[in-house]
């Protein structure tokens, strides 16, 4: 047992650099933050942090062999990945300020929960959890629900502080040109890592 808990001090520092440095979860978590409040993003957050740690399961039970056996998948879900992203980032670029009416719905829990399987940073997240940070001496089914609910705890307070941000920064972005501004930026991030991603597709 002494082991086992000393081989899950890097897992969990893995799970916190992982959940807590910026990506398109984050990115869409700031700016539902912004727009929408804390207790509204709440089921886009949970939707996130669930398709995670299944994703987690998923690839320590057996599905990262799938990868290694027909390697061409990554390609693939760096490309869907990636134009998704893209049209994030253009959907971003054109939302209205927060003051506006036109102000939308939040995206669901269910929205989070399926946006995993085109998130090339949680395939990452998955992959390396299941291939280096599985637990030596346990039996697979709890290794990985042991792993998939450690990133669970560790990645949800993550995520809050990044719809936390969102925010706290919502009366500052009142100002249409900040909204504008804001929105620039959360967007542009996107297609950053959008790009990025096609390059090494």
């Amino acid at each position: 047992m002494e082991n086992t808990w000393t081989e899950l001090l890097p897992l969990a520092s893995y799970c916190f650099l992982m959940s807590s440095t910026p990506g398109p979860n984050n990115v869409m978590l700031t700016a539902a933050g912004a727009r929408h409040g804390y207790r509204s993003t709440l089921p886009h957050l949970v939707g996130i942090n669930a398709g995670v740690a299944l994703q987690t399961f998923l690839m320590c039970i057996g599905l990262g062999q799938v990868f290694v056996a027909w390697p061409w998948l990554h390609h693939v879900l760096r490309i869907a990945g990636s134009l998704y992203l893209l049209v994030l980032a253009w959907q971003l670029l054109g939302a209205a300020p927060v003051t506006s009416a036109r102000e939308g719905q939040p995206l669901s829990f269910v929205h989070g929960v399926m946006f995993q399987a085109v998130n090339p940073k949680s395939w990452v997240k998955a992959l390396t959890l299941a291939s280096v940070f599985m637990p030596a001496g346990m039996a697979l089914l709890p290794a990985a629900a042991l792993v998939a609910v450690l990133g669970w705890i560790i990645g949800f307070p993550c995520s809050s502080m990044w719809v936390l941000f969102g925010v706290g920064i919502r009366r500052w972005l009142a100002n249409p040109l900040r909204w504008r501004l804001f929105n620039a930026m959360m967007g542009g991030s996107l297609f950053v890592m959008a790009v990025l991603l096609l390059r090494e597709a």
